[in-house]
């Protein structure tokens, strides 16, 4: 069974809205009510069932998974099932056993096992069921289908920050994204999937993620990047601040192990029925020495990528939309890579806000592009799904084509043998932002936006926010 390196290290270690109104008649309440009171055997305790159970694909997500699940500590090893699925209820009579890693991991919620065990030797387009083994029982039958072997069209979808108030609030947009999404073959998460240095205990705040995907996530694919959250603090021999990651990561997700060397853990590709998306750790790159070794590895990636379509993910936005200066350390390194290798898509967070970047030079200059039918790509998107909000720059009127404060975002793209269709939907399933990139003759790609009705700008007016509420959108300076 051939596990991460990342897997293997860590398991060495213990490791109600209110009617809308027409103006802002009220700040907001100064006095909100604390967060619940940690309980060490409550909620997100482990217990005698499993739990936090996620899919992964493989490299080759049609004829591998990987799945990774947690329980109590009476459950000593990684076991699990899976079967051709059939129409009838005798799910396991021909199942086989696979068995794989655990690791143990210690937190505010006691001891716990983490499992993982990875499906090799599947069949392309193939409906499968699996099911994980905890002290209690056996898990239900759950259903996915690998990718096709060549190139078909499918729908994905594209999820930014969800970190603060993950359940409460970051929920209801993962859960509208599914039910709008209809039969999405991945989710592709742009870090900061959960939240470090806040209010919460870290391993409560991944049971909330886990919980706010559900079962979905056990059945749909689930590509993360990391972000700056998913490390967490660390002092070095000399007193230093510094950064290690979180103990959760590689126990949580049973990723394939073909990224940059030193960046193992969080950095990958997979290749799903078409297209290569390429998984990046801005935070390595940016504060922990690993920038140069995943440059190269992600130039050699795209090279040898055999994909019709390239889509990049990482966490820090090249150009972003909420701070006052773009990420110029990985925009020196990555862009003239992603121009160089004509990739299509690249997919950001962490600034909790919306914007798109069509054309570095601007907004106006993408438009003239769009009009006259020229060359355009790739185009960067930033997005934002949970609660935490920050203000849009002074850049945000001419560098983005389309922006967006106080909104929380879902993304679906749609894949075609020439064309790549984009919709970003707010919370409430309004359309925000619409794009086409086709592919012409000579392979590139021409951008046309969308002729479709758009929701109206949403910005903050000073402490007024575009819902007829407070503005909850924090400034970065």
């Amino acid at each position: 069974m051939k596990l991460s390196a990342a897997f293997l290290a860590a398991a060495a270690v213990l490791t109600a809205a209110a009617p809308s109104m027409a103006q802002i008649v009220a700040p907001p309440d100064p006095d909100p009510l604390p967060p619940p009171l940690h309980a060490p055997n409550g909620r997100w305790a482990a217990k005698g069932w499993a739990d936090r159970i996620v899919l992964s694909p493989a490299a080759d997500a049609a004829r591998g998974a990987g799945v990774a699940w947690r329980t109590d500590t009476r459950q000593t090893a990684a076991e699990a099932q899976i079967a051709e699925e059939i129409d009838g209820p005798l799910l396991g009579y021909t199942a086989r056993t696979v068995t794989g890693a655990t690791g143990p991991i210690q937190n505010e919620n006691g001891q716990a096992l983490y499992h993982q065990v990875r499906f090799d030797g599947l069949k392309p387009d193939t409906r499968y069921v699996y099911r994980v083994r905890a002290a209690d029982g056996w898990s239900e039958w759950l259903p996915f289908r690998t990718a096709k072997a060549e190139f078909a069209p499918f729908r994905f979808i594209y999820l930014g920050d969800t970190q603060n108030d993950i359940l409460e609030i970051g929920s209801r947009v993962i859960r509208s994204a599914f039910k709008e999404a209809g039969p999405a073959a991945l989710v592709v998460h742009a870090g900061d999937l959960v939240a470090q240095r806040e209010v919460k205990v870290h391993d409560d705040e991944w049971g909330e993620w886990t919980e706010a995907g559900g079962r979905a996530f056990a059945m749909t694919p689930q590509l993360p990047a990391t972000g700056n959250h998913e490390y967490v603090d660390h002092i070095l021999p000399g007193g230093e601040e510094s950064r290690v990651l979180g103990p959760h990561w590689a126990l949580q997700f049973a990723l394939p192990d073909n990224g940059a060397e030193g960046v193992k853990a969080t950095s990958y590709f997979v290749d799903y029925q078409g297209v290569r998306f390429i998984v990046l750790d801005g935070t390595a790159a940016l504060d922990l020495g690993g920038l140069e070794t995943q440059t190269r590895w992600l130039d050699a990636t795209l090279a040898s990528s055999p994909a019709r379509w390239n889509v990049a993910l990482f966490h820090q936005p090249i150009y972003t939309c909420a701070r006052p200066q773009d990420t110029e350390e990985l925009k020196a390194a990555w862009k003239p890579i992603f121009d160089a290798r004509n990739i299509d898509l690249v997919l950001q967070g962490h600034d909790h806000c919306y914007g798109r970047v069509s054309n570095p030079a601007g907004a106006e200059a993408s438009h003239a592009d769009s009009a006259a039918g020229r060359l355009q790509g790739p185009v960067y998107v930033v997005s934002v799904t949970g609660s935490k909000m920050y203000g849009l720059n002074d850049r945000a009127d001419t560098q983005p084509v389309r922006a967006a404060e106080n909104t929380e975002l879902y993304q679906l793209i749609d894949v075609e043998a020439d064309r790549l269709s984009f919709r970003a939907f707010t919370a409430t399933g309004q359309l925000y932002d619409a794009f086409t990139l086709t592919r012409g003759a000579d392979g590139r790609n021409r951008l046309a936006e969308s002729d479709q009705s758009l929701l109206a700008l949403r910005r903050c007016d000073g402490a007024a926010g575009p819902d007829d509420r407070p503005c909850t959108a924090e400034i970065k300076d």
